[in-house]
């Protein structure tokens, strides 16, 4: 599989051993993997690079799992995020998920189940664009029908910087 069709996946996790490891067993999966130890490291790596599919873990020391997810999620609304967590509660649970996590896994995990859930995850991602493609093809149907062409170009630069 080429580089452009690898899932690009960030796996962000204070346990640096755990990280290498499991960075190596997905990288070996056809994953394009990017590692961080730290929230402030995920999200400065998301600033220069376009991820799919971000693996975080919950509790990590300075900014933990939650407050990445929720960074990461208000500027990339198109990644889908998976949270790790060897000290799960209902409560953290419900926070990821009303924060937008994809999945919430307790550690120690099945690693194939982890595999099948980040594919799962990459779908969820492209059928989001999809549609989202898909309506803004139809808003510049509509615009060109009724736009001048200036007007047109107005409002393909207003739906530019909607979708950043």
């Amino acid at each position: 599989m080429s580089s452009e069709n690898k899932i690009k996946l960030l796996l962000v996790d204070d346990e640096v051993k755990f990280l290498q490891s499991i960075s190596k067993r997905l990288a070996l999966k056809n994953f394009e993997v990017t590692a961080a130890t730290n929230g402030k490291e995920a999200i400065e790596s998301a600033e220069k690079g376009l991820f799919d599919v971000a693996v975080v873990d919950f509790q990590m020391p300075g900014m933990d799992g939650a407050q990445v997810l929720k960074t990461l999620k208000a500027k990339h609304r198109y990644l889908e995020i998976i949270m790790l967590t060897g000290h799960a509660t209902i409560d953290s649970a419900v926070e990821c998920t009303k924060l937008g996590a994809f999945k919430y896994l307790e550690k120690p995990y099945d690693f194939e189940k982890l595999v099948e859930i980040i594919k799962e995850a990459y779908e969820t991602r492209l059928k989001k664009k999809f549609e989202q493609n898909q309506k803004r093809i139809e808003e510049i149907q509509r615009l060109s029908i009724r736009e001048s062409p200036l007007g047109l170009l107005k409002a393909l630069a207003r739906l530019d910087n909607e979708e950043k």
